[in-house]
């Protein structure tokens, strides 16, 4: 059904929801922006779903925005990048507020956006060793859409270790940060997965849902204002002329003009 996700479903009600872009580290593309959106609509309406993990398929869980997509960015003009931006968030909200618990299983590598997909899981556990950083200002951008969500789980003063530096840091840093709750080594992530499942199969569902949409209208706001302002400084972002250079560089291979060294 989907292009670039899979889903099953088990006997006990827990769905997996799978990155499916391994070839491309799970960047995050339009059509897989689109297809998590959905995918979250059907997942939220299935009385049947109990749980929901996310993971992804290789070796990396995401790679944040796939770079053919931002190239493409380029040459938008302000209104289409804010169009493409809304896109994103809507998915993350979309996510962020899943009537189901959401699990995540983050068995490689996250960036970017990649980071965005973890934050908006209830719970992630990650794979120790994996690599993550809010890489976006190396390219000239900023983690704006993706920002509620990291600031809301990481707190200001934890994010801003990271937020702006594009510093790549390890996982265990990640549950320093809050990223991730626990990091394991790859032969106990399943295990240690199945342990945040498994309590949720003993309690009411629609108990479980109202809980979290308790604790998510109790917790940092994330409504439209906050959203819009997010995409409306990352359009800024992207009408300066370090965005340009820094995509610019990237695909030439070259170091973008502020880089020092």
């Amino acid at each position: 059904m989907f292009e670039t996700l899979t889903i099953t479903c088990d006997a006990r009600g827990v769905a997996t929801l799978c990155l499916n872009r391994p070839e491309k580290h799970n960047a995050l593309n339009a059509q897989m922006i689109s297809d998590l959106t959905q995918a979250a609509a059907q997942l939220g309406a299935d009385d049947a779903v109990r749980v929901v993990v996310l993971t992804g398929a290789g070796r990396s869980f995401c790679a944040g925005g796939d770079l053919g997509w931002m190239k493409a960015q380029m040459s938008a003009t302000p209104d289409q990048r804010a169009a493409q931006a809304k896109t994103l968030a809507a998915m993350l909200f979309a996510l962020n507020t899943l009537p189901r618990p959401l699990i995540g299983r983050v068995q490689g590598q996250a960036f970017g956006g990649g980071i965005g997909m973890a934050c908006v899981c209830d719970v992630a556990i990650g794979v120790a060793g994996a690599k993550f950083g809010l890489t976006e200002t190396r390219l000239g951008l900023i983690p704006a859409t993706i920002g509620p969500y990291v600031l809301a789980r990481m707190g200001e003063a934890m994010a801003r270790r990271v937020f702006m530096s594009a510093r790549i840091f390890e996982a265990d840093e990640a549950v320093t940060l809050g990223v991730l709750a626990r990091a394991v080594p790859g032969q106990d992530l399943d295990a240690a997965v199945e342990a945040e499942v498994a309590p949720y199969l003993a309690c009411a569902p629609g108990a479980v849902a109202a809980a979290k949409a308790l604790a998510r209208a109790m917790g940092p706001r994330i409504d439209e204002a906050v959203i819009d302002a997010s995409i409306a400084a990352l359009v800024r972002q992207w009408d300066g002329d370090e965005a340009p250079e820094g995509i610019s560089a990237f695909f030439a291979r070259r170091a973008p003009r502020w880089a020092a060294g």
